[in-house]
């Protein structure tokens, strides 16, 4: 056995990949009821999911928000705009940025997709008994506040 073949991650155990191989299994799944029940994609619903919760965000927040790329928010942006879902004011405060909301199709929108997520999450969240849940919430607060950098 080489040195190079020493140094293989064993994927099937490694944190990182079995994390966003779950995270992309289940954000599919749910994808697809909105994608072929609304015709909105994953991007636009992460961002219809953010300004539904808070309004008036800059495209430049939501990438902070949804962990996305500009490129990938300035498309789902210009797509939600051109179905009319989302509207875009100038910012009071700084002329150079627009302010994004859902318009009232936006709002009906997710209004209708939100019962399907949280019955979709309720169903996953089932599979395991209270403790695992309460374990589950827990240690996903843990990771999500630790210093992950390399």
């Amino acid at each position: 056995m080489s040195d190079v073949n020493k140094t293989l991650l064993q994927l099937s155990t490694f944190l990182p990949y079995r994390l966003s191989l779950l995270a992309n299994r289940i954000s599919r799944a749910l994808a697809d009821k909105y994608q072929s029940d609304f015709q909105i994609s994953r991007p636009q619903w992460r961002l219809m999911a953010v300004l539904g919760e808070q309004p008036d965000l800059s495209a430049a927040d939501l990438v902070e928000h949804t962990a996305m790329d500009k490129v990938a928010v300035s498309r789902a942006v210009k797509d939600l705009k051109n179905r009319n879902l989302l509207l875009q004011q100038p910012d009071p405060e700084d002329k150079r940025r627009f302010r994004l909301r859902l318009s009232r199709a936006g709002q009906a929108t997710y209004a209708a997709i939100v019962p399907i997520a949280a019955a979709y999450e309720a169903s996953i969240l089932a599979q395991l008994n209270a403790r695992e849940r309460e374990q589950l919430g827990q240690l996903l607060s843990k990771l999500d506040t630790l210093d992950l950098r390399p």
